[in-house]
């Protein structure tokens, strides 16, 4: 069995003059991030390998994740890669997971993250929210096998307002 959980990163800034890589989170994404973090617990299995885009929006949500799930930040590996909004290119670096490894948490960017979730999930999401927490488990021995996944759990912030 393998559990895939997604994270859309939090609420980020188009007030500064900075390309789309670089672009902080608000306020607003900072509270929504620690929020959907502080109420997941029951969510994250006691072993897993974190990956998140590279993207300042994206380290900065796995970060405020991490603090409040108590795994050190060291542990995440942030990818290049993952600073994309094709699903297709999400898909391929999902199921480069090595076998080793049961679960995995990814955070990432729209609109990859939303159609991933519809591709292969059993649940229509019309949009995964910033700070959207998307938890599929997959019956399968292989990460490149995946498919037809059961959508567990989905948490988005106006869950928990």
């Amino acid at each position: 069995m393998k559990q895939l959980i997604l994270v859309r990163h939090a609420k980020s800034s188009w007030e500064a003059p900075l390309r789309d890589y670089d672009r902080p989170l608000t306020g607003k994404g900072i509270q929504d991030a620690h929020l959907v973090s502080s109420n997941i617990g029951n969510q994250i299995p006691k072993s897993f390998v974190v990956w998140s885009s590279a993207a300042k929006r994206a380290s900065e949500t796995a970060m405020i994740f991490a603090q409040n799930l108590s795994f050190p930040v060291e542990s995440i590996a942030f990818k290049e890669e993952l600073y994309t909004f094709d699903e297709r290119k999400l898909e391929q670096i999902i199921k480069s997971c090595s076998d080793e490894y049961e679960h995995l948490i990814v955070f990432g960017h729209n609109e990859a993250i939303t159609n991933f979730v519809n591709k292969f999930g059993n649940i229509f999401i019309d949009n995964v929210s910033t700070s959207g927490f998307v938890n599929i488990i997959f019956d399968k021995e292989s990460w490149n096998d995946i498919e037809n996944g059961v959508t567990q759990k989905v948490i988005f912030p106006r869950d928990l307002k």
